[in-house]
This record gives structure tokens, sequence and C-alpha cells, in this order.
């Protein structure tokens, strides 16, 4: 089987319809992981959505804010909406692909961390202290799983961590900026180790190399200040091997018209 999936922290799915729109002329993705729709299940877009040739669609939503969505031209199961951390957030959403039986289903799992706020010290700021009791659950979760040799899976979405040094415009300006803090990234390494997980977007450009997914609203000129950060992520389980086989940063739908902050992310794979 083989399909392109792109993940995109979209900042309001109905805001930013025509941007999908144009992401699949562009890219034509045959799965797209979706943060961040801030809308409720009711109030999704199925309708436009299935009119770009979409007609699998599975939404967590909630109003207002947060909210996570899978759309597919590959059929697809429904699998889980995890409260990750107890809180009754709309964050996480995943689906079995229909595809070869293979030793187990292919699972795709649809992430959207919190932010943290903008203050790196839980004892002040609860949004900090709910992010990292969120990576906690995380690794608690994967940690959990068992068959690990057995186990494909495919992990998206927006982390809100920047865990290594070239994935900020300046790792030592960052170190006390929420998503690239000692804690966050301790923890999220850790998330990391607790099944073994791929970082397949560093397999393809090597960690000495910048890769940024965000820019800030606050850049005039995003390009020409390039103080991005690498917030998306793109993970798999070792069982599925190198079945991810190319990757690419879709920088240019930053410069769309209304674009979110983030830009899509798109990863193509082959399983047997």
């Amino acid at each position: 089987m083989q399909f392109r999936l792109a993940t995109w922290n979209i900042n309001s799915v109905r805001l930013r319809l025509d941007l999908i729109e144009r992401l699949n002329r562009a890219y034509a993705p045959d799965i797209l992981c979706l943060q961040e729709i801030k809308c409720v299940e009711e109030q999704f877009p199925r309708a436009a959505i299935e009119a770009l040739g979409f007609p699998h669609i599975a939404v967590c939503g909630q109003k207002g804010y947060n909210g996570v969505a899978i759309l597919s031209k590959i059929p697809f199961s429904p699998g889980d909406m995890r409260d990750v951390c107890g809180r009754g957030h709309a964050r996480h959403l995943s689906v079995k692909l229909d595809g070869p039986a293979g030793p187990s289903p292919v699972e795709v799992h649809n992430l959207y961390v919190p932010a943290g706020g903008d203050i790196p010290d839980p004892a002040v700021n609860e949004k900090f202290k709910h992010k990292l009791d969120y990576l906690e659950a995380m690794e608690s979760w994967f940690s959990g799983l068992g068959n690990r040799d057995r186990n494909r899976m495919i992990l998206v979405g927006d982390l809100n961590v920047a865990p290594l040094e070239t994935d900020v415009w300046s790792h030592k300006q960052l170190l006390k900026v929420v998503s690239h803090t000692p804690p966050e990234v301790d923890r999220l390494n850790r998330v990391l180790a607790a099944h073994e997980w791929v970082d397949v977007m560093r397999r393809h450009v090597p960690p000495e190399e910048k890769l940024f997914t965000w820019w800030s609203y606050r850049n005039r000129d995003w390009r020409k200040s390039n103080r991005g950060r690498r917030l998306d992520h793109v993970w798999t389980t070792p069982a599925l091997g190198d079945a991810a086989h190319g990757m690419t940063v879709a920088s240019e739908a930053r410069d769309w018209e209304k674009p979110s902050d983030h830009v899509p992310v798109i990863t193509d794979f082959a399983i047997d």
C-alpha cells in the first residue's frame, strides 16, 4: 500500500477551507491530519471536504478550541479518541487503515499537544503544567503498549515541542521560551523512547540542519527573519522500518492568503 500523508495545524478548519483545497491541488495527499480545527463535529464542513475527494472523515471536535480530524481517500476503521490527560480536551484521534493485513493493522494517530502558555514554570502557569502532564501521560500510554516489534503505527501532529537545537532559530535565546525548554524537551524525548518511535523528519533531514514548520504571525517578513521552530512531527514505530520514503515541508503555504502559522508536513509511505 502506497499513500501520501499530510499533517497540518490548520488553525480553524472553517476559516481556512480554501487552503485545504489548495494543498489538495498542490500535493494530493491521500490522508490529511488536521489539528486545531476549532469546531465541534456538527460544525465540521464535511460536505465540502468530501467534495475535495476525502470520503472518509473522522472528527474529534471541541467548541472554539483544539480539535483534530483525519480526512482520507483510503477507507479506515474508527480507532480511539483518547483523553490523554483527563482534561476533557479534543486532542487525539486515531484510525486503522484498510489495507494489507501484515503482522498488525496500520494505525494513524493524530495529536495536538497543549501549547503551554508563555511562562515556563508549572508552579505559576497552569497551562505549562498541563503541557508537562500531557507529555508524561503520553509516555505512560506508550510505555504500556506491548508488541513493540509488531505494532505498526504512524503518529503525527502538532506536538508543540522543538526538541533539537536545530529545530529552533536560536537555541540559546529560546532555552527559556515555551516549546524549547529543557523540561519539555526531556519529556518529549521520553515519549519517543517509550515505544522506540522513529523521528521520520530527521531521517530525511540530518539533525545538524535547521528544520522549521512554524513561524510566528508577529514576524512581518517570516522568510527574511526565518525565526522558526519545528513544532510539527511525524513518527513511526520500528515495525514500519523504512516505510516512510519521502518527506516535504510545504513552507510555501506560509505565504498563502490568511495562512496558518504552521505549514503542512507531507510524508510518502510504502507499506507491505
